[in-house]
């Protein structure tokens, strides 16, 4: 199952550098993705050969007790297998559509494929997403085909039949229209090329996938009632459900938040700056301010060319006692302007999110071209996009 996403994003360079993976084991390179191995589905995999073990006992009683745990375990490489083309499946799509692609993680619930962007249009989008399940569907439906001509209660045939009903499953489940599953992803797509707004496929996706994920609770609980499903196999649901509940309520808010991008606008965002020169005395700095008539501009320090070189911190500059303020030279409460915290004046909605996030800092210098528009405050940029 696709867990994360074509968000989510020919070929990019196999030089791109990998992203490091807290947690993760670096198996190596397929196709020029770098693959990753979560911790976690190393305790999917000793579950699963634990619980499949004793089955395979019971289906080949030819089998000694090591023999079955071995079939178990030949399960599990297979379905690892399975998953990881699964997502490759995801990743060659988006690279047909020029969408980066950083890395693949194999982790408890399945895995997922991490975009370098978002998906150019709908139909990329669409394309990326279903390639998913059609990958799973069609390695279920080959795995049927070869245990329908297998003898059975063979270990083959056991292997086979195993592999055909979890990838079929995988691809029908993964197939619902509710995001984060790929059938969400897909639904957000027609939404978009519908209504032209993506953020609107997110949402109406989003709150499907929270109706699935209520589904699957239902499902799993009647199914435990009836003795259909083990507790164990009811708390995984339940793991799998809050998974998608997590990823929809996510994919609810991301829509929101993309609804107000386009609200973000530098220029008018952007507090004047007035620049003082070094050595310069807060409380001397204060009273140009007030003589300019400029009482809400941000304090800035120019060199003997009147180029701003820094900006003055307003927490530690308030800091300063009044009395002592004629003493205090405003580049002792400065931070120097790095280049990283520059920000073009026309930068669009999605450009200065990512910039901002790609750099996280308090302030950001807003400029176009050498000259110097003013200041962005992250609360101002996060007062935008949290209004109703």
């Amino acid at each position: 199952m696709n867990a994360d996403a074509p968000t989510g994003q020919p070929a990019p360079p196999p030089a791109t550098p990998p992203v490091a993976r807290p947690g993760g084991l670096r198996l190596g390179r397929v196709l020029g993705v770098p693959v990753y191995l979560r911790a976690s589905w190393l305790l999917l995999a000793v579950i699963v050969i634990f619980l499949y073990g004793p089955i395979a006992g019971r289906m080949l009683p030819q089998l000694s007790t090591v023999g079955a745990y071995s079939l178990a375990l030949a399960f599990v490489l297979c379905l690892l297998l399975s998953v990881l083309l699964h997502e490759l499946g995801h990743a060659i799509v988006a690279r047909r559509y020029r969408i980066g692609v950083r890395a693949i993680t194999l982790e408890l619930l399945g895995g997922y494929t991490e975009m370098d962007s978002d998906s150019p249009n709908a139909r990329a989008d669409l394309w990326v997403s279903l390639i998913g399940p059609i990958v799973s569907g069609v390695l279920g439906v080959a795995a049927l085909a070869v245990w329908q001509v297998l003898p059975d209660r063979t270990i083959l045939d056991q292997l086979a039949f195993q592999l055909a009903w979890s990838n079929l499953i995988v691809a029908v489940f993964n197939a619902l229209p509710g995001l984060p599953l790929d059938g969400g992803r897909a639904l957000r797509a027609v939404v978009w090329w519908l209504t032209g707004d993506r953020h609107a496929g997110s949402r109406v996706a989003g709150w499907i996938g929270r109706g699935v994920a209520a589904a699957t609770v239902v499902a799993g609980l009647l199914l435990t009632y009836t003795r259909g499903l083990s507790v164990f196999s009811l708390v995984f649901l339940l793991l799998v459900a809050l998974t998608l509940w997590q990823g929809a309520t996510a994919s609810i808010a991301q829509g929101r938040l993309g609804a107000r991008l386009p609200r973000i606008n530098l220029r008018q965002l952007a507090q004047p700056v007035f620049a003082v020169a070094a050595g310069t005395p807060l409380a001397e700095a204060d009273r140009r301010v007030a003589e300019a008539g400029r009482p809400g501009a941000v304090l800035g320090i120019a060199d003997s060319q009147g180029r701003l070189v820094a900006l003055v911190h307003e927490q530690a500059a308030a800091a300063v006692p009044l009395n002592r303020r004629p003493w205090v030279p405003v580049e002792s409460v400065s931070r120097t302007l790095e280049p990283q915290r520059r920000l073009a004046a026309d930068l669009s909605g999605e450009e200065v999110i990512r910039a901002v996030q790609a750099n996280p800092a308090p302030t950001y210098l807003i400029v176009s071209g050498d000259d110097v528009v003013g200041v962005l405050r992250t609360a101002d940029l996060a007062r935008v996009l949290n209004a109703p």
